[in-house]
């Protein structure tokens, strides 16, 4: 069986199947028996969502929302083949990805132009489009009833600009797609848990990536829900934590603003350097080798992120 995390209270993490075990989760959110996905993975997680409602001892026609943090396709790629076989389902995604989940080619030729064709063939599959009339274009403050549980959509930019967070009105947790980072279980020591920012291309920007993770600390959840990966918790700290690892890469991005053709390994060869650290601060036992098998694409999109940041106008 996939991995299977049940917090209580209606919320569930299941593994998606993506790339690697425990790198992507979907969440579930079941309320008095009606269902609703928190982003979707690759099309390789389908068979997994039916299992998982099958779990539940429920079927396709339960499902009323798939639900997208944000439109890259490690959050939204399987979004299309769900919404075929969920007969009832809406999908609520940001205004500025809805016409992208209707008519996926540039969405598809963005992605292409950062992994390559051959990647995105292996790893994604088709995108299937999905029709308009079954898509809910979520502005900050649109709430959405899941069996008369609310779901309050908020406008998080600073990973991307069509990033939303969900938080359930009903335990105060909050679904955080990237803006809460990632962190990874493998790196928890003795139940300590690991963040650390996510600042992949082409929209990283660092002060409204900060705005975004302080305004989802003003609500006080006692938990955080990740899509890299799970329930997070001792969310105060976590922030803190956050914000300071974000400022740590900022300037070590900065350093190299005018670097030479070699920028983009150098920061990459920095951030490495800063995380492993970190991890080590932790207590984390882990080899370097370990570290860089788990980091390997995030260390990679994280420094691309931040030399697109660097020529961008306003820095």
């Amino acid at each position: 069986m996939f991995d299977w995390r049940d917090y209580g209270n209606g919320i569930i993490a299941f593994d998606a199947g993506y790339v690697r075990p425990i790198l992507a989760a979907i969440h579930l959110l079941v309320e008095d028996g009606r269902v609703a996905f928190v982003d979707t993975g690759s099309n390789d997680a389908l068979p997994n969502a039916l299992a998982a409602l099958k779990r539940l001892g429920l079927d396709v026609t339960a499902v009323d929302y798939v639900i997208l943090t944000h439109i890259h396709l490690d959050h939204a790629g399987g979004a299309g083949g769900m919404m075929a076989v969920f007969p009832n389902a809406r999908l609520v995604v940001h205004p500025r990805g809805a016409r992208h989940m209707a008519e996926p080619s540039r969405l598809v030729a963005g992605v292409t132009a950062v992994y390559g064709a051959e990647y995105v063939q292996r790893v994604y599959g088709e995108i299937v489009p999905i029709p308009a009339e079954r898509i809910i274009e979520a502005p900050d403050g649109q709430v959405i009833s899941l069996a008369g549980r609310q779901l309050l959509c908020l406008d998080t930019p600073g990973h991307a600009r069509h990033h939303i967070c969900i938080v359930d009105q009903k335990t105060g947790g909050i679904f955080t797609g990237d803006m809460f980072g990632l962190s990874y279980r493998e790196l928890d020591v003795d139940g300590r848990q690991f963040i650390f920012p996510t600042t992949t291309p082409t929209q990283f920007e660092p002060e409204e990536m900060r705005q975004s993770i302080r305004r989802l600390l003003s609500f006080s959840p006692d938990a955080m829900y990740l899509t890299h990966y799970g329930q997070v918790v001792e969310v105060q700290k976590k922030g803190e934590d956050l914000l300071r690892h974000l400022d740590a890469l900022v300037d070590l991005a900065m350093s190299e603003k005018n670097g030479d053709a070699d920028r983009h390994q150098s920061i990459k060869q920095a951030m490495t350097a800063y995380l492993f650290a970190q991890i080590r601060a932790h207590g984390c036992r882990l080899s370097d080798a370990q570290l860089g098998e788990i980091w390997e694409t995030d260390l990679e999109l994280n420094a691309q992120g931040l030399c697109v940041w660097l020529d961008s106008p306003t820095v």
